[in-house]
């Protein structure tokens, strides 16, 4: 087994030294993967970021339904027509005035936030991303050739944006403001009077707001509070991977004034042609069908949180902020050793965690669990945690 910072090195090679583009320099798989490629088949995974539901039947049928009516061809670059109006439904209650012309479906929010910073991003431009925040938006600002510009999220201020901060960070050259609520990996959330604070920040610089609301579905106490419908300027990303439990069939969507929608859709094409069809018309029937599979899943996500919690607060030296939506907790764990020290401490023991600073500097003396997994599995992972840290602060007395 090697160390997380060697899987870490990015080394072209002296063969190929020089072949490949200098932006790949900058630019790794993330950590959560190298975490996953270092675990053993029997260790319990507390790092992945995905629902262990099973999406609900009727979309399944759905999905094969259309494969054998022959719906295997390429669609429109924007997506199915019907899949777009769909989606323009759903999103009406917090943009009124969204139709068709302002969704662009995408393959997956990955793809969403690429195009997005291709399409908006030029050389030299500054992008605000959130410290610690989604593992993604500093790579695909570099890939551009931005320049990734990282505001904190504290937990004295529950792991929400403050605009004090953004002021210090913002320039002339900063031309997008990056969101991320509910939070992947701290699960917290923007409460409704921040968001409004948040646009009013943007409005001022006249920024663009790239609002990632993967989660949406996902609030346990408070409800989501969207940016969609507060300012001309944001691109609104969503996806259909979390909250029908989907990551797999890759299919996402962006919402956003025309214009913005057309130059997406652009770029879109030039990345994938078309989002897969098939999918489509099975995201098609999930958004069409009945949504008892999503409430269902929240509340289960609600009690696996709440038990995570009351465990945590077992360990000794660990704290954490309790997650307000996703399935996410960004504990501080209280020892005398880098997170990624830790994460391979816990992982030897068998339990897969994230070490916080895969996320970006502020994470550090973090660690991201993911409870999307089973009760018993929490359960039986929390053991192990607790034993490990019980065993290494006993070497330290």
């Amino acid at each position: 087994m090697g160390t997380l910072g060697e899987l870490n090195r990015f080394d072209a090679g002296p063969g190929v030294r020089g072949l490949i583009a200098d932006r790949m320099g900058g630019v790794d798989m993330s950590g959560i993967r190298k975490m996953f490629e270092m675990a053993g088949k029997d260790a319990i995974n507390f790092g992945i970021g995905e629902p262990d539901f099973q999406p609900p039947d009727f979309v399944i049928d759905a999905y094969v339904k259309a494969l054998r009516d022959g719906h295997n061809k390429y669609g429109p670059s924007a997506g199915l027509p019907e899949l777009r109006s769909a989606i323009a439904n759903r999103e009406r209650d917090r943009w009124p005035a969204v139709d068709a012309q302002h969704v662009v479906v995408t393959t997956g929010s990955t793809a969403a936030l690429y195009a997005a910073m291709a399409a908006f991003v030029n050389p030299g431009e500054e992008v605000l991303c959130p410290n610690p925040g989604f593992v993604l938006y500093g790579p695909h600002t570099r890939l551009v050739r931005g320049v990734p510009v990282f505001y904190p999220l504290r937990p004295e201020h529950g792991f929400v944006p403050q605009v004090a901060d953004l002021e210090a960070l913002v320039t002339r050259k900063t031309k997008i403001l990056v969101i991320n609520s509910p939070s992947n990996p701290t699960g917290a959330i923007i409460p409704k009077k921040q968001v409004k604070a948040l646009v009013d920040f943007a409005a001022s610089h006249n920024l663009v707001i790239v609002s990632d609301e993967a989660y949406d579905s996902l609030t346990y106490e408070e409800p989501h509070t969207s940016f969609l419908g507060k300012y001309e300027n944001v691109i609104y990303m969503n996806t259909f991977s979390k909250t029908y439990a989907m990551t797999g069939w890759r299919i996402g969507y962006v919402v956003a004034r025309p214009e913005f929608a057309d130059a997406i859709k652009k770029m879109s094409y030039h990345l994938a042609a078309c989002p897969p069809t098939p999918t489509q018309h099975a995201c098609l029937a999930a958004l069409e069908g009945p949504q008892d599979f999503v409430a269902a899943m929240k509340t289960e996500f609600r009690a696996r949180r709440d038990m995570l919690m009351k465990r945590i607060r077992e360990i000794p030296g660990w704290d954490c902020v309790t997650p307000q939506g996703a399935f996410y907790a960004f504990p501080r764990y209280g020892l005398p050793m880098e997170e990624r020290d830790v994460a391979l401490l816990l992982l030897r023991a068998g339990v897969v965690t994230i070490p916080g600073d895969a996320f970006g500097p502020a994470g550090r003396g973090h660690l991201r669990i993911s409870y999307s997994t089973s009760a018993d599995k929490i359960e039986k992972g929390c053991d192990i945690i607790e034993k490990a840290v019980r065993g290494h602060l006993s070497t330290l007395a």
